[in-house]
C-alpha cells in the first residue's frame, strides 16, 4: 500500500496542534504515531504510507516542532515536563473521539508514550517503543542536556542540529544513504529554538517509566537499530524484558532512526505488532503470550525513506 497523507489542525486552547493523517477513519483501529527530537511528525510518512487496511495513523507535531505552535510564553522551560506533550496527544485522542489508540513512539516520543501511559493507562492500546528507553536520564545524561540548552541559547537550532546529526543515524546509513540524512536535516531544519529547549528540558526532567511499562497489560513491541549508539541493543532487549511477552526485534545497519534508515524492515515489525493489537482487542490472543520469541532480527535492503510501501 502508499496511502495518501494529509496534513490537519487542531486548536487547543490558544495554540495549534498540527499533524499528519492517513488511513480510512476507524475509532477502534487508530495509531498514534509520537517523533523523535528534534525531528517532526514527517518522520512517520514512510510508516504511515504503509498502514494496514482497515488501520487508520495520526501524527502529531510536539510543540515547536514542525507545524505546532510553541509553548505558551507562561509556561518556563526548566519547568517543562512531558505530560504536557501527553495532554495535546489526549486532546487529539478526544478531538478524533478515539477512546483507545495504540501508541508508536521513537526517542523522545517513546518518553511521550510512556508519559500518555502514566496520564490515561486504560486508554493505551498496545506500544511500540522505537530507537527509546524507559530509564530517567543518569547524572551523565542530564549534564549533557544541561550543555544542550547552552549550544542553543548561545548558537542557536542549527547548532544543536549539526551536534545531533551523527548521533541520529548509524555509520551504515551515513556511508551508503545520503537520502536519508538529506531527509534529517530538512526535518531538523524546522525545529524552533522553544521547541527544542522545551523538548530538552522536558527529557531532562522526566522520570523512570520502567515500572510504568512494566505493569502495562497490552501488546508491546520493542524496536531497535542494531548500530544505535543513543539508545543501544543492550538496553532494548533489557526493555523488553521488563513485560512479559514483549517481542524484541533488532534491525541491521540502522541507526537511532531505524524507522527512516530501514523502513521496510520497520515496517514488517510494527505489521506484525498491529496485528496482535488487533487480535488483543477483539479477545482472541492473550498479548502476554503473544509473541514466538523475545528478540529477533529482521534484514532489510534499505529503501527510500520517503516512498517506502
Amino acid at each position: 500500500m502508499n496511502l495518501s497523507v494529509e496534513r490537519r489542525h487542531l486548536t487547543i486552547g490558544s495554540r495549534t496542534l498540527s499533524y499528519l493523517a492517513c488511513g480510512s477513519f476507524s475509532n477502534d483501529r487508530l495509531v498514534v504515531f509520537l517523533h523523535a527530537f528534534p525531528l517532526n511528525a514527517e518522520m512517520w510518512v514512510p510508516q504511515l504510507r504503509a498502514m494496514p487496511e482497515g488501520w487508520t495513523a495520526v501524527a502529531p507535531d510536539f510543540r515547536g516542532f514542525g507545524a505546532s505552535t510553541p509553548d505558551d510564553a507562561g509556561i518556563v522551560r526548566e519547568r517543562a515536563r512531558l505530560e504536557e506533550y501527553a495532554d495535546d496527544v489526549i486532546a487529539l485522542m478526544d478531538g478524533l473521539d478515539v477512546p483507545r489508540p495504540a501508541l508508536c513512539g521513537c526517542s523522545m516520543g517513546g518518553y511521550a508514550a510512556f508519559a500518555v501511559l502514566r496520564r490515561v493507562p486504560d486508554r493505551v492500546a498496545g506500544l511500540l517503543l522505537a530507537d527509546t528507553r524507559a530509564a530517567a536520564d543518569t547524572d551523565a545524561a542530564s549534564a549533557s542536556r544541561a550543555a544542550m540548552l547552552e549550544l542553543l541559547d548561545r548558537d542557536g537550532p542549527a547548532a544543536v542540529a549539526a551536534e545531533m546529526r551523527p548521533k541520529l543515524v548509524g555509520p551504515s546509513t551515513r556511508q551508503t544513504r545520503p537520502d536519508v540524512l538529506a531527509a534529517v536535516d530538512s526535518l531538523m531544519d524546522r525545529a524552533t529554538a522553544r521547541g527544542i529547549g522545551f523538548a530538552v528540558a522536558r527529557m531532562r526532567n522526566r522520570p523512570d517509566a520502567t515500572s510504568d511499562l512494566a505493569a502495562f497489560r497490552g501488546p508491546v513491541s520493542v524496536v531497535v537499530g542494531e548500530e544505535d549508539t543513543l539508545t543501544p541493543p543492550v538496553e532494548a532487549v533489557a526493555m523488553a524484558a521488563a513485560v512479559p511477552g514483549a517481542a524484541c526485534v533488532t534491525i541491521p545497519r540502522a541507526g537511532h532512526l531505524a524507522n527512516l534508515e530501514s523502513p521496510d524492515a520497520f515496517n514488517e515489525a510494527m505489521r506484525g505488532w498491529l496485528d496482535v493489537v488487533a487480535r488483543a482487542a477483539a479477545g482472541r490472543t492473550n498479548p502476554q503470550s503473544r509473541v514466538p520469541s523475545p528478540e529477533s532480527r529482521i534484514p532489510n535492503p534499505g529503501t527510500d525513506p520517503w516512498t517506502s510501501n
